[in-house]
């Protein structure tokens, strides 16, 4: 990465850094401001005003998902522990899928409770690798740089995903997927198998 990135940090200040500070400044001015106190009714205070900062923390996160206005902007950078928490989450729902339908195969499970339960699934699973291939991964942006600073596409990069790479198409929605994709991820439909 680039100087330019790599330090590259937010000037605008988080909220939560702004109840912090409010808070350690709240306790700052109560020391100072409450004379003739006991060092435990000073140290109270200064808790009693340092909690409030974390409840308004709290009130702030709780509320920002009905403003809006913290949606990243651009490609998110999936990155390793995120990437692989998403990842986890992908196999789990595809291993919750295979046992579902083990159970209603063996008649555990009515037809009716498999179709809502595994259209839930499905759409948990599309959904999860709809996320995995909108971010990007750390490789293709160094990959992005690299050829930036040299000058020149390197061999088998295009700055993006392989485009050579063959695919199949699902019957369903004519999305593209990877040869090796059990699940379309557009519409979670059980891809079959070529022959």
């Amino acid at each position: 990465m680039s100087s330019e990135t790599s330090t590259r940090v937010d000037d605008a200040l988080q909220p939560w850094q702004l109840f912090t500070l409010a808070g350690l400044i709240g306790a700052t001015v109560v020391v100072f401001v409450s004379t003739g106190q006991t060092p435990a009714g000073i140290i109270l205070l200064s808790l009693t005003i340092f909690t409030a900062a974390v409840v308004g923390v709290a009130a702030w996160r709780t509320m920002s998902p009905l403003i809006g206005r913290d949606e990243p902007i651009g490609a998110q950078v999936l990155g390793g522990r995120t990437r692989a928490a998403l990842e986890r989450e992908k196999t789990l729902v595809l291993r919750s899928i295979k046992e579902l339908e083990f159970d209603h195969a063996m008649r555990k499970i009515s037809d009716k409770d498999f179709a809502e339960m595994s259209a839930r699934l499905r759409a948990r699973a599309a959904g999860l690798i709809r996320q995995l291939d909108a971010g990007q991964t750390y490789r293709e942006e160094i990959e992005r740089e690299i050829s930036k600073r040299v000058g020149r596409a390197l061999p088998g990069s295009s700055g993006g995903p392989d485009k050579a790479r063959p695919t199949r198409l699902c019957t369903g929605c004519q999305t593209e997927n990877d040869l090796d994709a059990k699940f379309c991820k557009g519409c979670g439909a059980k891809l079959e198998m070529a022959s």
